[in-house]
């Protein structure tokens, strides 16, 4: 069998393997009822989660047999510390930005006292008694919210092992722009069911099929970067930790409850400005060429 189809068939069954048990999952919930305010829902969310690593995992070791040589499994954090920390708080600057947009644009009004947003997470109970404490203030819940990228990384290495380590690897592998591109726009229609159960956006479920996938292009070339410069899957985990946890987490209880979430939402449309002008720079310095990768 030729390299070239090897790689094919690689690609092929990790697409299936990918979808066909994340989207099991992610169905089930419907069967009994269940929606995103169900503690039980997170029980199936989880399991989808990990489909890519699953895959990858599957694919590397039985279907093409090419071991995990380039699966970047190594830290290599000592030479690439200001790219784990870019990875780490470049959500923070995307939510400033997206504060700042919302109210210049008069899009959506930011609430910094977060009552708003314990109202809602409180479901129609006391947020007193229901909101965990640290969330009732701002400054701890950034805290918060920046020590759980840190220890939520292993969680979505579950998915950047799949994507990163080795989709976007194995598509166009000499030319890291277009198989970001493609990755990004795949990533985004494996969301598909979750978000059609409102995950990231509630109030405009089918609209967000389309936003949505913008978005995971803009991260695909981020999170591409990354991995790239770094030679490790590591800090492509932790910016997409840090998405969810300090980027989605801060902007939910900053704008929850508020109007216009599909613009204010992490994942909103907002949010395309300054990832947008990261991945411009990306693209035009020339960061994405295959001579800048480590391995």
């Amino acid at each position: 069998m030729s390299a070239q189809n090897k790689t094919t068939r690689g690609i092929v069954a990790y697409l299936l393997i990918t979808f066909a048990m994340a989207w099991s999952f992610w169905c089930i919930p419907l069967l009994f009822g269940l929606t995103l305010r169900s503690p039980s829902y997170f029980l199936f969310l989880l399991p989808g989660a990990f489909s890519p690593a699953i895959a990858a995992l599957i694919v590397r070791k039985w279907v093409t047999h090419e071991g995990f040589a380039d699966a970047g499994l190594r830290l290599n954090f000592r030479n690439n510390r200001r790219y784990y920390l870019i990875a780490w708080l470049l959500p923070l600057l995307v939510v400033a930005i997206i504060v700042l947009l919302a109210v210049v644009f008069r899009i959506s009004t930011p609430d910094f006292s977060l009552e708003r947003a314990m109202n809602n997470l409180a479901n129609g109970q006391n947020p007193l008694e229901t909101v965990p404490r640290a969330l009732r203030f701002p400054f701890v819940a950034v805290l918060q919210a920046l020590l759980i990228a840190i220890i939520a990384t292993p969680l979505l290495w579950g998915e950047e092992f799949g994507w990163r380590s080795y989709l976007q690897i194995r598509l166009m592998a000499h030319r890291p722009l277009p198989a970001a591109i493609i990755t990004g726009v795949i990533w985004g229609i494996w969301h598909f069911p979750i978000n059609l159960q409102g995950y990231n956006y509630p109030d405009n479920r089918i609209l967000g099929l389309f936003i949505f996938p913008v978005f995971t292009v803009l991260l695909s070339i981020i999170l591409g970067w990354l991995r790239l410069k770094t030679g490790s899957i590591w800090s492509a985990s932790l910016a997409h930790s840090a998405t969810n946890a300090i980027g989605g987490g801060l902007t939910i209880l900053i704008f929850m409850g508020g109007p216009n979430w599909l613009f204010v939402g992490y994942t909103g449309i907002l949010s395309w400005i300054p990832l947008g002008a990261l991945c411009a720079w990306i693209i035009l310095t020339g960061q994405l060429t295959p001579e800048n990768k480590r391995v």
